[in-house]
């Protein structure tokens, strides 16, 4: 790990106990660039690679950007900036929707869904996709909205309602 990087691990690590638990409430999975994402209530995180069945699994092993991860409140700040009644999570191409836990303190943090245990990276930008799906103003509703990525340091399976659960120290993974 970089300096850089226990320094921020370290920033973020001083809220980590007070976080309460989250829930995951969405699985998406995107078979393949601009293709469809489907909605899924289980599927299994595979180390270093992403999550089956997600065309990121068969990208370069060890990428920081294996799986996507929004809040569900998130999305509703979006819905208002929108001036719309609903977003389908589908429409965002995220992998994970939680629920109860502010994203942005996991930054930086080992967390775990299932039986699966996650690095959040860095935060994940929207792209000018987000005006093609959202209309015009999409892409700036979705800024400083569009989640984390995250890698999976530990495979395990994952299923819609899981508790998302940061790892304290003395219970996380060497990265």
């Amino acid at each position: 790990m970089k300096p850089t990087q226990n320094r921020q691990q370290a920033l973020f690590g001083r809220f980590s106990a007070d976080l309460p638990p989250g829930t995951l409430e969405w699985i998406g999975l995107r078979p393949a660039r601009r293709e469809p994402v489907q909605a899924v209530s289980e599927t299994y995180a595979i180390a270093d690679l992403g999550l089956e069945g997600d065309r990121r699994c068969q990208g370069t092993p060890g990428s920081a950007r294996q799986v996507t991860i929004i809040n569900a409140e998130h999305i509703e700040v979006v819905e208002k900036l929108l001036k719309r009644e609903a977003i389908a999570p589908e429409l965002l191409r995220r992998n994970l929707v939680i629920r109860g836990v502010n994203l942005h303190a996991l930054r930086h943090q080992q967390f775990r869904i299932g039986d699966a245990v996650f690095l959040a990276t860095a935060q994940c930008h929207p792209c000018s996709r987000m005006d093609e799906v959202l209309g015009l103003g999409g892409q700036a509703a979705m800024l400083g909205h569009g989640g984390l990525c995250a890698k999976i340091l530990k495979s395990g399976k994952i299923r819609v309602g899981d508790k998302v659960v940061c790892l304290l120290e003395g219970v996380r993974l060497p990265e």
